[in-house]
């Protein structure tokens, strides 16, 4: 029975169906933003909702049928029971606001799409990397914003008057949103120079620090993809030394069989 239950839950079928039912939700879940399809169509909005979530459950039930204790090893299988156990909380009252965490099962698509699985986990993957860009990141905005604070906080208190809003200032310099005429030519207008401060910055953080955010999400996302790439061929090698056993094992019994013949035809 388990291992029935184990060859449907594995079965691409299987998969496919689940991918539908979690698209379907995506769709249901955005037409009951709109005023007028929720008007028309709210009652069977609710069934249809009600009806993926059994659906979900009955899985996420199956499965720990099927693994047990082993599918919480399994991060994407906690991943799982997590979205469906929030959408099982109740959405009235106090907990009203859980009903907008309804949407979260549309992220089940992460670990039902092999290459979204793989773009995650190369995001995870990149964590330790971009910690270390974040930290240094957060010194050079702490520097520059001190030493835009003494420079021109006094001039201009409301861009540069505390250290949270320079630094949240520079932030806005660093995206590049306004940064010219919104902030840096005024702040010229009273200091000439200034270019001299705030030029380097942008090129400290929106072309070299940010550009390495990038890097090391591409270089993960890269190792990944090798690690596929090599479990795939490892399986084939697998699948091929298998076979050319197999192709051996044929031989030497085609072989014995053609000695058997030769000794009967002897007696013979």
């Amino acid at each position: 029975m388990l291992d029935r239950l184990n060859a449907l839950l594995s079965s691409s079928r299987f998969e496919m169906a689940i991918t539908a039912v979690i698209i379907l939700n995506a769709i249901t879940l955005g037409l009951e933003t709109w005023p007028e399809a929720y008007t028309a169509f709210g009652g069977l909005f609710r069934f249809v909702d009600a009806a993926i979530l059994i659906i979900f459950v009955v899985e996420i039930t199956l499965r720990l049928i099927v693994h047990r204790l082993s599918f919480f090893k399994d991060p994407w299988s906690i991943f799982d029971f997590v979205v469906v156990a929030i959408s099982l909380m109740p959405t009235q009252g106090a907990f009203s606001v859980l009903r907008a965490l309804r949407v979260l099962r549309v992220l089940r698509l992460i670990s039902f799409v092999p290459s979204l699985k793989r773009v995650v986990t190369a995001l995870l993957e990149a964590l330790p990397g971009l910690g270390s860009i974040a930290l240094l990141l957060g010194l050079l905005y702490y520097v520059f914003a001190v030493m835009a604070t003494k420079l021109y906080g006094a001039g201009f208190p409301e861009w540069f008057g505390s250290i949270g809003a320079s630094a949240y200032t520079l932030f806005q310099i660093m995206t590049l949103e306004s940064w010219s005429m919104g902030i840096v030519r005024p702040v010229m207008e009273t200091h000439p120079t200034a270019w001299l401060f705030f030029v380097p910055f942008i090129l400290m953080t929106s072309f070299t620090v940010l550009n390495l955010f990038i890097g090391i999400i591409v270089s993960a996302m890269q190792s990944e993809h090798e690690a596929t790439a090599e479990a795939d061929r490892a399986a084939i090698h697998v699948e091929t030394e298998s076979m050319t056993a197999e192709v051996r094992a044929m031989r030497l019994e085609i072989a014995e069989m053609k000695d058997l013949l030769k000794a009967d035809r002897t007696q013979a």
